[in-house]
């Protein structure tokens, strides 16, 4: 079997260990596995969501709040809209912001950078209001031990600080007047430019332009200890930035990287990253968002690709942490999220919908069950899943010989793909060959699998390829064997 290895589109494709194309899919550890495309649960936003939070108080009652540029919304279960909570006069989020959220206890904390940093009560009644007349305006927001944590800070009396950190008094998200008795304080970090993301924990992971700073509690009178364990590389992709627990994972100037708490290592080097960095639009950074769907084992990143139009992202690349490989899909969406759903009666189903047959995912589905995990993005506006039809996905071996330094006729495909239980799909090939590494090659038309499992092709050189084209509800692939003669060496 010519099996589908990790994706390595960074190495020549001639004799390449992996596979040059993978595309709609998500790597497994003996192939790749399907991925399936968005399908909407709310109503509309009236711009475009730039923030999704998920939220669950202590009786275990869920919440799911989205946010455009001049509101947040919270999603009504009993008819699927988008309830405008905002505090009176709503919000004006900037065109390079976008709205970040924690939950610290029963409070879900909320900041744009342009407004004050807004709170409400998880799952309850009410409008978003203001955090602390003392808090400053922020980019970014951690939860860090029992504090709130902001970076790139905005206040009255300092003005724009992009270096700056500023906490909270321990155990009180309202309380931010600097004092040594609450500990609400604040830290510059001179040298290492703008802050461009900020991870909470035991201990803060602060990324900025030039490097990475850790931030560990230590109690009076410092508070925080503020360790440059980072210095080599930084983040100037705030979208870039998601995190494994203290696994902290970014866009460097030279690819992808994870830091691990005291250095980084690079996992995209020789892989994707020549791939991804001809691949993406940097001119639309700011459009870019990230996120971890731990039930996958996988980080996505959401981007505008050199193809897009206006800079809309277009294009994910997937990384599976636990695996070390790496996919993409051809799917646009405005922001990435890992959410848990509100509960749905059937009654309310019924009513958001309009009707229990169309639903977009399956009755049974973790979509209409409280407190479910779920991967999700926006999109048109709408909060939506990735719980819809399975994409239509493409995977391609690298270049071979049959046999080294003979010309060969490939006849037959065999592919080794399954289908979801009860489903239908289809499956075909398509070879592209060639005589000489300098030549250009061309794919030839697809043909299909017949009941014999082959799938009948002619192509003849001496390098040769092969692509598999896989619609319908499709499930796992692994690779592929090939029948074969050489026919000479000229």
């Amino acid at each position: 079997m010519i099996r589908f290895g990790e994706f390595l589109p960074d190495q020549s494709a001639f004799n390449n260990a992996g596979t040059t194309v993978a595309t709609n899919v998500i790597p497994s550890l003996t192939g790749y596995e399907s991925f399936q495309g968005l399908s909407a649960i709310s109503g509309t936003a009236d711009s475009t969501i730039v923030g999704l939070f998920a939220a669950r108080d202590d009786n275990g009652n869920t919440a799911l709040y989205a946010a455009d540029r001049a509101k947040i919304y919270k999603f009504d279960t009993s008819d699927g809209s988008l309830d405008n909570i905002s505090k009176s006069g709503n919000y004006s989020t900037g065109t390079e912001d976008k709205v970040r959220f924690v939950q610290y206890g029963e409070t879900v904390v909320a900041t744009n950078f342009a407004d004050p940093i807004q709170k409400i009560t998880a799952a309850a009644s009410g409008l978003f209001s203001d955090l602390s007349a003392d808090a400053p305006k922020a980019k970014y927001i951690a939860v860090v031990r029992d504090f709130v944590m902001t970076g790139f800070t905005n206040t009255t009396s300092a003005g724009t600080k992009p270096y700056r950190t500023q906490w909270s008094a321990l155990g009180d998200a309202t309380s931010w007047a600097v004092s040594a008795t609450t500990q609400a304080d604040f830290q510059d970090i001179d040298d290492l430019g703008d802050i461009t993301g900020l991870v909470g924990g035991e201990y803060a992971t602060i990324l900025l332009e030039k490097g990475i700073v850790r931030a560990s509690y230590i109690g009076s009178p410092l508070i925080f200890q503020f360790d440059k364990v980072e210095l080599n590389r930084g983040c100037k992709v705030p979208g870039s930035v998601a995190n494994v627990g203290h696994a902290v994972f970014y866009l460097a100037d030279d690819g992808f990287y994870m830091f691990d708490g005291k250095e980084s290592r690079p996992i995209g080097a020789e892989k994707v990253n020549k791939f991804f960095l001809e691949d993406w639009d940097g001119a639309y950074a700011k459009n870019m968002s990230s996120a971890v769907d731990p039930l996958r084992q996988v980080i996505i990143w959401s981007y505008a690709s050199t193809s897009a139009t206006a800079g809309v992202p277009d294009r994910l690349i997937i990384y599976n942490y636990a695996l070390d490989k790496w996919s993409t899909a051809n799917i646009g969406v405005d922001h990435l999220a890992g959410v848990y759903t509100a509960g749905f009666t059937l009654e309310q189903l019924d009513a958001a919908f309009g009707s229990l047959d169309v639903l977009p995912a399956s009755l049974d589905g973790v979509v209409y069950r409280g407190g479910e995990f779920v991967f999700a993005a926006s999109k048109d506006n709408k909060i939506q899943t990735f719980t819809g039809s399975t994409l239509a996905a493409i995977v391609e071996t690298g270049e071979f010989e049959v046999r080294k330094g003979n010309r060969s006729l490939i006849r037959n495909v065999i592919p080794y793909v399954t289908l979801r239980e009860n489903e239908t799909g289809a499956v075909t090939a398509q070879v592209a060959s060639r005589n000489r590494q300098i030549d250009t090659f061309t794919f030839g038309s697809s043909s299909s699998l017949n009941t014999d499992n082959f799938i009948p092709v002619r192509s003849e050189g001496r390098y040769h390829r092969i692509r598999l084209n896989l619609t319908g509800e499709w499930n796992k692939t692994q690779g592929i064997d090939i029948d074969a003669t050489t026919t000479g060496r000229r």
